[in-house]
């Protein structure tokens, strides 16, 4: 992996990335003026800190309510084997998913735990039954847990909550 080149998280820097975290599509223009500063120098920051590995990976929110037939589920898998070679080759196999949007490794009665956007329950059903008969996978047991109403969805980080680091 390449060395990238550090940045140093000056008060400046850090109300960039706040700034740029819940609204990606700032313009330049708007940025500088919010931040205090020229366009240039602006630019500048962003783009040293986007080098620098503090932000990637811009995106829209899609309304899928509006757009999509779609089920959105929890999905908790319990291996047979939490070995790291297993676990290993769990998390190869359901990066070929794009329906597994994220998958996170957890403490507790379960080992990962993958939030999922399927076309229906039978898809992503059709999924789980999927990986679960392959036994390099080490599946012992799936919890597909779809969900009913967001009550809450996740707008980006609480920054202003976490203590920056030096």
């Amino acid at each position: 992996m390449p060395t990238r080149k550090q940045v140093k998280l000056d008060p400046i820097n850090r109300k960039i990335i706040a700034k740029i975290h819940l609204q990606s599509d700032i313009t330049n223009q708007r940025l500088a003026e919010e931040i205090g500063l020229s366009p240039a120098a602006c630019s500048q920051r962003v783009s040293a800190l986007r080098e620098a590995g503090y932000f990637f990976n811009f995106h829209c929110e899609v309304d899928l309510d509006r757009t999509f037939e779609h089920v959105l589920a929890y999905v908790e898998f319990t291996l047979s084997d939490n070995s790291l070679p297993s676990r290993r080759v769990f998390e190869a196999e359901i990066e070929k998913y794009p329906e597994f949007m994220d998958c996170l490794r957890v403490s507790g009665e379960v080992d990962y735990v993958s939030f999922t956007c399927a076309r229906n329950i039978q898809a992503l059903n059709k999924i789980c039954d999927a990986m679960s008969a392959k036994p390099e996978l080490r599946i012992k047991r799936i919890v597909t847990r779809p969900i009913l109403e967001r009550s809450k969805w996740y707008l980006g980080y609480p920054i202003e909550k976490l203590k920056w680091l030096e």
